[in-house]
């Protein structure tokens, strides 16, 4: 019989660490190598259509409101029998709220394999919520970083290097070409006519504006130092959040409101970078940045902070720029050495398609992700 693989997410919301683990659970589920299952904590968000259409049979669902009251000690109990029931060989959860919640169950119903992830890097927990953290990652036989720079600091907080895998985050090149005239794209993106002039120039960012981290605010600050520069340049916002109202307001105080356009969550992310000519990450902290590598497999020029693993994707000069992480002083000086050198954009997006194509593809996450799997289990004497 094939092994049972249950991937533990947190929810089907367009985040990241979601789309990642989806995408793994499509990968190894087509593959065939092993049963593979899902199961979330939250059944909402805009991803559960594409879960479902994969045929793997019941998703169940684990609400939780908080780890200390009655509901998360029932939960916890239900999902040990869906694992006993299950007979889960590898059970592989895929961020902190998993981590936590996943690895306990996991480990009084004797999962054999309980595989967690690490995806960020800054200290972006509180102190109770690194000592849960780490409670996890003792229960766990193995964790995941998808990075070096995540790897490294999972060893600053103890966790010994045999105990972690680097496995970069996959992507599928083919769903960020677009083959849309750029007249097209603008009406798909709802962006005004006016807005497609030959001198126009379009800066783009894609991060969700549901945590500071994400620095919106020096994306912000530095596209009013390149609107100096370039007075044709315009900016585009796809993400959403609590915090898009602030920053919409903090836009207008920086006079950017006729040249700023919040797109919300982007549906239509292959055109909306096909007309982009910068691509900017503003982020305080990262693991592993999807966006960075989807600007890339674009075929766009990066300029983005040098944080988590910006650096293991970005070649500095290369692909694009890094810069520190709040200077917007630096990061605006870059978008207009770029804006003004269309050639040299052009050759470095051509530099970092050829990069992803090589280094983060689909078919290396999953080859790592597998083989990892098939040595964990031959450990327990399961192979």
């Amino acid at each position: 019989m094939k092994p049972v693989v249950l991937q533990l997410i947190d929810s089907f919301h367009q985040g990241g660490s979601e789309r990642q683990a989806i995408q793994l659970t499509r990968l190894l589920h087509e593959s065939g190598r092993f049963n593979v299952r899902l199961a979330s904590l939250s059944s909402e968000g805009t991803l559960r259509a594409a879960a479902e259409a994969l045929d793997l049979g019941e998703i169940p669902s684990f609400p939780l409101e908080n780890f200390y009251d009655l509901n998360a000690f029932a939960q916890l109990r239900r999902l040990m029998t869906f694992l006993r029931r299950e007979r889960v060989d590898i059970l592989h959860t895929h961020d902190f709220y998993t981590n936590v919640f996943g690895m306990a169950a996991g480990s009084f119903a004797r999962v054999p394999v309980r595989i967690a992830s690490m995806r960020e890097t800054g200290g972006m927990r509180t102190g109770a919520q690194r000592n849960a953290q780490q409670v996890a990652y003792k229960l766990a036989n193995q964790v995941i970083a998808n990075s070096e720079a995540v790897r490294k600091e999972l060893v600053e907080q103890g966790i010994r290097d045999t105990k972690i895998a680097v496995v970069y985050n996959g992507l599928d090149v083919s769903r960020l070409t677009s083959t849309v005239p750029r007249s097209e794209a603008l009406s798909l993106l709802s962006l005004p006519a006016e807005t497609n002039s030959v001198q126009g120039k379009f800066i783009t960012i894609v991060a969700n504006m549901r945590h500071d981290v994400k620095d919106y605010p020096m994306f912000l600050r530095a596209a009013r130092r390149v609107k100096t520069a370039v007075p044709d340049a315009r900016f585009l916002l796809a993400g959403e959040g609590e915090l898009t109202e602030s920053l919409r307001a903090l836009a207008t105080e920086l006079e950017l409101e006729s040249s700023t356009f919040f797109l919300g969550r982007c549906e239509r992310i292959a055109e909306l970078l096909s007309i982009s000519d910068v691509c900017v990450l503003s982020s305080k902290a990262e693991g592993f940045s999807n966006s960075i590598l989807e600007y890339m497999a674009a075929g766009r020029p990066v300029v983005a902070t040098d944080v988590g693993g910006a650096g293991e994707a970005v070649v500095e000069g290369e692909t694009g720029y890094l810069v520190a992480s709040g200077d917007d002083r630096e990061m605006s000086d870059r978008i207009v050495r770029l804006l003004q050198n269309p050639d040299r954009a052009r050759l470095m997006g051509e530099n970092g398609r050829r990069v992803v194509e090589e280094n983060f593809s689909c078919a290396a996450q999953l080859r790592k992700t597998e083989t990892l799997y098939a040595n964990l289990l031959a450990q327990k004497g399961k192979g």
